[in-house]
């Protein structure tokens, strides 16, 4: 008598597709596995869950999947056509996951009187479908948790090594004020800046300004009409390079008036990250901030510690 079919159902999950996911196999002998990838999709996990499970289950097996991905393979014989074409598709484009479907069909010829697919609607109450659902969710989710701790380590790397590659302030941190803000302002909102920036003491405090155009480079003007010291920091040299002619004047006059200019080591091709690394090295130099129009901001830096000025 023929060995009884082993039923095995499997599933994949994939959060971002691409992104991280998981994959799972479950008998409903109680055998079971699963595993995931920090950047795959959800058919790579659905096509690694049916080859972990046929690799690691000798004899006549029955695999139940809801992925029509998988099942319609080798139920409607696509392999067929990619096996004649070389590994290309109908329209003569490689197939897309060869890397797990080439093993997967080798191994289905070398077994097909061995191996039936099912397909099975996915969340239709099927306890073993739900099963093999939950493990490759949890396979996925573990993978997440270790982007997110990798993303944690990176991030105080890149702090370390920011810290250093950046000089100490050459200020007095105690009464340092930086600016940040919006950088098209309202009447009003320019009319109370002045009056903020003005309010500063000059023998006690210093304005710390990266001179981008808007809140930064209009509090800095202010600045010097109110004998405030100012302190220029950039995130690379000579951001304003490709400046409007009047705008770049504005610029170069502030840096002439300045008592203190530091330029960091940032990318110019990459202007995000490099402003975001100065900004960071900013909020470790100062001991408050004037925000305008940026509650974000505002929030963001008063949890960090700082005193905030806000400019709404």
């Amino acid at each position: 008598m023929a060995p009884r079919a082993k039923e095995i159902y499997t599933d994949g999950a994939c959060s971002g597709n691409p992104g991280p996911g998981g994959w799972a196999w479950a008998d409903t002998e109680g055998g079971r596995d699963a595993g995931g990838a920090r950047d795959t999709t959800n058919q790579r996990m659905e096509l690694q869950a049916v080859l972990e499970a046929v690799q690691s289950n000798p004899g006549p097996l029955t695999i139940y999947s809801d992925s029509t991905y998988v099942v319609n393979c080798f139920n409607d014989q696509w392999y067929e056509g990619w096996l004649k074409r070389d590994w290309k598709n109908s329209q003569k484009k490689p197939v897309a996951n060869r890397d797990l479907w080439e093993p997967l069909v080798r191994l289905y010829l070398k077994r097909s009187d061995e191996l039936t697919f099912i397909w099975v609607k996915g969340h239709s109450g099927n306890k073993m479908n739900d099963l093999v659902d939950a493990m490759a969710v949890s396979a996925r989710d573990e993978q997440i948790g270790h982007l997110e701790q990798d993303k944690e380590q990176e991030s105080r790397a890149t702090e370390a090594r920011e810290a250093a590659a950046t000089p100490d302030a050459p200020w007095n941190t105690d009464g340092a004020i930086a600016i940040t803000g919006e950088a098209e302002l309202t009447a009003d909102q320019i009319d109370e800046l002045a009056l903020t920036v003005s309010g500063l003491d000059r023998d006690q405090d210093v304005l710390v300004s990266g001179l981008r155009r808007g809140s930064e480079l209009l509090a800095a003007e202010y600045a010097i009409q109110n004998s405030i010291p100012l302190a220029v920091v950039l995130p690379f040299p000579d951001p304003a390079r490709r400046w409007p002619a009047s705008d770049k004047a504005r610029f170069e006059s502030c840096i002439d008036s300045s008592q203190w200019l530091i330029t960091l080591e940032g990318d110019e091709t990459k202007p995000a990250t490099s402003v975001a690394a100065r900004d960071r090295w900013l909020w470790n130099n100062v001991v408050g901030a004037i925000v305008v129009g940026d509650s974000s901001r505002t929030a963001e830096l008063e949890e960090s510690g700082l005193g905030v000025i806000e400019i709404l």
